[in-house]
């Protein structure tokens, strides 16, 4: 009579082997892996981690408190298992399943009903009308068409979960996990994702002025522009106005939300002239706009930049500045302008991610002086392909990222469309020490 840890092993091996499990390779190897640890007596102590890693193919800094990848595929092996013993595995003589909140398989021979027929006493069939015979066919087969049907909703149900489950896994990669692991690992405070709102002139009755080198009320009520047009206008009151999102931030926020949304454990949007320094030390927060709206709030921070916003002589930001050049690098990274109507040009994006003012908050600062640059920066933290790059150029020669950075992308775009993005450079961020023994800043 065969073991219970022979029976495991083979009839794991009869349902890898099976249509059901023919195209499914991640729970393949995960029901090998449980098989073979419940063979071998050492299924008592799984934990996520080991399963992550040594099923699943995870990378070491893997941490299910912020990845469920291990959660939905042991769901999934669940269902998929359920599946297989409906259909190819009824008349299995073992059992194997997997029962809900645990990572332990469960192997049980089949319970088949005996009957002893020295005991059963004859059956005696009383004539029937026939009718009654129309009735019962009848009722069989409306029994039939029913269950059909709730066996075909039952099926869609599982592909469109099935679907679900797949997209998630394929949005969430271990290199995303990686850049992202500082909003969502280890820390229970809500992100804000903050949209820049430039502000505009406001005329009343008679419509909005935007002018990009006016970018404080004080600005706009002192500029002769300002003052031309509202004097063309017949002096309307003049009332600061903020009702204007460019199309970049829509789409970064849109990016981030349906990325990071089902990964953290809340999330606003908030616009940033309404953001404070209280709300910096007590939230994450992403920001997505030009560094004018934003970089004086980052001089708050205790960390040390290596790229600085580059300010020409009328105010305005035209690039980036290199702090301590290397050998062979530039002292400044120049955008070019649009020089007609067309939005064409190239432009450079600065990432910085720095603590909060208290250490205790992540902030991540996606800017650049065009909306499509902006956009493109957003991208090379939320698409596959691009985070794949960056973490690569990003890695340390110990195989970790540094927690706190500045990466600088150049950008180039067609009518405001980023069509091509490339990696310019990068540097790991020093933070300095609490000056009070305060919270002392994350490793690096």
């Amino acid at each position: 009579m065969q073991s219970t840890e022979e029976s495991v092993q083979i009839q794991a091996e009869h349902i890898l082997h099976s249509d059901t499990f023919r195209n499914a390779d991640s729970l393949r190897r995960l029901l090998k892996f449980l098989a073979d640890k419940l063979a071998n007596g050492e299924a008592d102590h799984l934990k996520e981690y080991t399963i992550g890693v040594d099923a699943l193919g995870k990378p070491p800094t893997y941490d299910p408190r912020g990845d469920a990848t291990v959660r939905i595929q042991v769901g999934r092996l669940r269902q998929k298992l359920a599946d297989y013993y409906q259909t190819e595995g009824k008349d299995d003589p073992w059992i194997i399943s997997l029962p809900k909140g645990r990572l332990r398989l469960l192997c049980e021979p089949r319970a088949i009903a005996e009957t002893n027929p020295e005991h059963t006493a004859p059956l005696v069939k009383a004539p029937q009308p026939w009718w009654s015979q129309r009735v019962v066919v009848g009722g069989l087969a409306l029994g039939c068409i029913l269950f059909l049907a709730w066996a075909l909703a039952g099926n869609m149900a599982n592909r469109r979960l099935e679907q679900r489950t797949h997209l998630f896994e394929a949005m969430w990669t271990p290199e995303l996990n990686e850049l992202w692991q500082p909003f969502i690992s280890g820390t229970n405070k809500p992100l804000i994702v903050s949209i820049a709102d430039p502000p505009f002139a406001q005329f009343e009755g008679a419509g909005s002025y935007r002018e990009l080198s006016l970018n404080t009320w004080e600005d706009i009520q002192a500029s002769p522009n300002i003052k031309k047009i509202r004097a063309a206008l017949g002096s309307p009151n003049l009332v600061p106005g903020g009702y204007y999102s460019p199309i970049g931030e829509v789409s970064a926020s849109f990016a981030l939300g349906k990325l990071l949304g089902p990964r953290v454990s809340a999330m606003s949007l908030l616009r940033t002239s309404q953001i404070s320094l209280q709300q910096l030390a007590d939230n994450n927060v992403l920001y997505i706009g030009a560094p004018v709206f934003f970089y004086r709030m980052l001089r708050n921070c205790p960390a040390t930049p290596e790229f600085l916003p580059s300010v020409s002589s009328s105010g305005a930001t035209s690039g980036i500045s290199v702090v301590e050049p290397k050998s062979g690098e530039p002292t400044k990274y120049n955008d070019q302008l649009p020089t007609g109507p067309a939005e064409n040009g190239d432009m450079y994006a600065l990432v910085t991610h720095v603590p909060g003012p208290r250490r205790t908050s992540e902030i991540t600062a996606f800017m650049a002086n065009r909306t499509s640059a902006r956009l493109a920066a957003v991208e090379w933290f939320t698409e596959p392909q691009y985070a794949k790059v960056l973490a690569s150029k990003l890695r340390q020669p110990d195989g970790s990222l540094p927690h706190y950075y500045q990466v600088v992308l150049k950008v180039k775009f067609m009518s405001g469309v980023p069509t091509e993005t490339s990696y310019v450079t990068h540097r790991g961020l020093t933070v300095a020490a609490p000056a009070d023994g305060g919270v002392p800043s994350p490793k690096r």
